[in-house]
């Protein structure tokens, strides 16, 4: 029987409205903000996910759900899901939802990693060939600019980067802003060991994600953010980290054999980006560990390199594309000299 699949798949869609103040106020009754938990439960159902936990600010609402994260903008939602969660059946219900508010679908993006165990993966996740022809066929003909992009490790099958946009011309991503996301592999044992729940242990899952959040680490990396965590029985973590309209998220699936944690965050500028990924690979210590970030520029490959090399892991290969409306995807892999 294969093991639980830790590898998240991400979609971030995007739209535009007549609604200029829901482009810029962020008001919690305004745009993707004022769909109801019910409408937010069938979306979630077509993917085969719920909720588990929530929070929200003056910018966006953050849920943590049975598998990842979700995180709803007035004019943005961005649905991380792992297992064998069909993600992109959430495409369908949510341009219904969005067209019934005035909202049009002006951008998409839908990057993962190399599933650990992809015969297990339901359609149409059953390769990124059919992922794209999905996407393809359930995108409306007004995104005219696509383009999808495996990008390889030389390193590790397990650490590819499968990426595919589509804009209609007029979304482009802020030069200010970027977005990181790590994948870890073969995690240290003795550090996994505090993402399972204690025997007989009594506390409830958010509870359980507290003390997690507090004996890991986990807490330090981002210091300034809300978190809402919750500890999965018998083992498994996910935290959101809410910081104004930021946002950072961890998953954890530590079982021996295919111990995974994944990290996601939206930085302003890149000056903190290498104290940040210092923490997170001190939390982890990971055997493998890939980074993709997008929106920074091709130049941010050596911030990254520069800040884990003295952790101890070596960098083992580096590529990197343009995409349309989103710049630049730099992916790179490392790996300790025990792997």
């Amino acid at each position: 029987m294969a093991g639980f699949e830790g590898f998240e798949k991400r979609l971030e869609l995007n739209f535009s409205g007549d609604d200029p103040a829901a482009v810029a106020g962020g008001r919690v009754d305004l745009g993707l903000r004022r769909l109801g938990f019910e409408s937010l439960e069938k979306v979630l159902h077509a993917v085969q996910c719920t909720v588990v936990s929530a929070v929200a600010n003056h910018y966006f609402d953050a849920y943590v759900l049975s598998e990842s994260s979700l995180f709803v903008y007035p004019t943005k939602i961005i649905i991380k899901t792992c297992g064998t969660t069909q993600l992109l059946k959430s495409i369908r219900p949510l341009l219904g939802y969005a067209a019934d508010m005035g909202l049009i679908l002006c951008g998409c993006r839908y990057t993962r990693g190399s599933f650990i165990f992809p015969n297990s993966q339901p359609y149409p996740h059953t390769s990124f060939r059919e992922e794209v022809n999905y996407l393809e066929n359930k995108l409306p003909n007004t995104l005219i600019y696509r383009k999808a992009t495996v990008m390889d490790s030389s390193d590790s099958d397990h650490h590819q980067w499968h990426a595919f946009t589509a804009s209609d011309g007029t979304h482009f991503v802020s030069d200010e802003i970027y977005t990181v996301e790590v994948c870890m592999t073969e995690l240290d044992p003795v550090l996994a060991r505090k993402f399972f729940r204690r025997p007989n242990c009594e506390y409830s899952g958010d509870m359980d994600g507290k003390e997690m959040t507090a004996m890991t680490g986990i807490g330090d990396i981002t210091p300034n953010a809300i978190i809402c965590d919750y500890g999965f029985d018998p083992c498994g973590y996910s935290m959101n980290g809410v910081d104004m309209d930021r946002y950072s998220t961890i998953h954890v699936t530590p079982e021996d054999g295919f111990s995974y944690a994944s990290f996601e965050w939206v930085g302003p500028g890149c000056d903190g980006l290498g104290e940040v990924l210092k923490k997170v690979a001190k939390v982890f210590r990971p055997a493998t560990m890939s980074v993709a970030t997008t929106g920074a520029g091709r130049e941010v490959w050596t911030r990254v390199k520069s800040a884990l090399e003295p952790m101890g892991l070596k960098c083992r290969s580096v590529a990197a594309d343009d995409f349309p409306a989103v710049g630049s995807v730099v992916f790179q892999t490392f790996a300790t000299r025990r792997n």
